[in-house]
């Protein structure tokens, strides 16, 4: 199976992928911004249909309106004008219907059920070489950030008392999710994407109580859990991304029946 290069540039841009949105997602989890993954994936699939119907490149596109999606649902979250999960509802809901609509009028043939559930044969040797990148920058900054990202998440008041700028970490933790979300959407679909980010973290919780060991738990989980969905989709024939998530729920399942058993 390993055999095919794209099963190979699958594997390694997945693994990459899925690595740096456990790390990002026990952040997000934790803080209960975890809807911001959902609400980027479906700015990224709206913004993407908008740039295919008008001959525009989609990565770029989607890559920069999701940036800036992230930081203004992060910014109007943290004022007084509107909650934040009804500002992600609203970009993305809005986003992805414009998206569709656009497609449809302007008549575009191409199949865009891909960038949906997720293909791996969408993935091309740029793309490896960039979830590499990320993969990198979201493992060294958490290693770097490690003591202010658990301040953070933890005690967010005792953090800002002694002089570290949150609203700086909340915007590149917005911003990082955002090329995670645009850079795993032709593997895992827009519709999808959002569960590597909050499956792990969630497994994690169950079976342990502390930040180290939720982080250490949730990146392998998210790594191992996509490699056996990636295997099973190529096996089953079914597309990458409903197979990595159908993977995330079993186990999550499976560790809730143990934590029942052992009770």
């Amino acid at each position: 199976m390993f055999q095919y290069a794209f099963m190979i540039r699958a594997l390694i841009a997945g693994i990459a992928i899925a690595l740096s949105a456990s790390l990002l997602g026990v952040n997000l989890v934790l803080n209960r911004n975890s809807l911001i993954g959902d609400g980027l994936s479906h700015v990224a699939f709206g913004s993407m249909a908008i740039s295919i119907a008008f001959n525009q490149e989609p990565l770029f596109i989607s890559l920069i309106v999701s940036i800036i999606s992230a930081y203004f649902i992060l910014r109007v979250s943290k004022s007084t004008m509107m909650s934040g999960d009804a500002m992600i509802g609203i970009i993305s809901s809005s986003a992805l219907a414009i998206g569709v609509v656009a497609i449809q009028l302007k008549g575009v043939s191409s199949d865009i059920s891909s960038y949906m559930f997720g293909s791996i044969l969408g993935v091309n040797q740029n793309d490896v070489i960039v979830s590499i990148i990320i993969a990198l920058v979201v493992v060294i900054g958490f290693i770097l950030s490690y003591q202010r990202l658990f301040a953070m998440t933890f005690d967010e008041t005792f953090a800002k008392a002694v002089g570290q700028n949150t609203d700086l970490y909340h915007s590149l933790l917005a911003i990082l999710t955002a090329v995670v979300v645009v850079f795993g959407m032709r593997l895992m679909g827009a519709l999808l994407i959002s569960g590597l980010i909050i499956f792990p973290t969630i497994t994690a919780m169950r079976l342990f109580k502390s930040f180290k060991s939720v982080t250490i738990t949730a990146a392998i989980l998210g790594v191992v859990n996509f490699v056996v969905g990636l295997i099973s989709a190529a096996y089953l024939t079914t597309p990458t991304g409903a197979s990595v998530i159908i993977v995330n729920l079993i186990a999550l399942l499976m560790v809730n029946v143990i934590k029942l058993i052992w009770k």
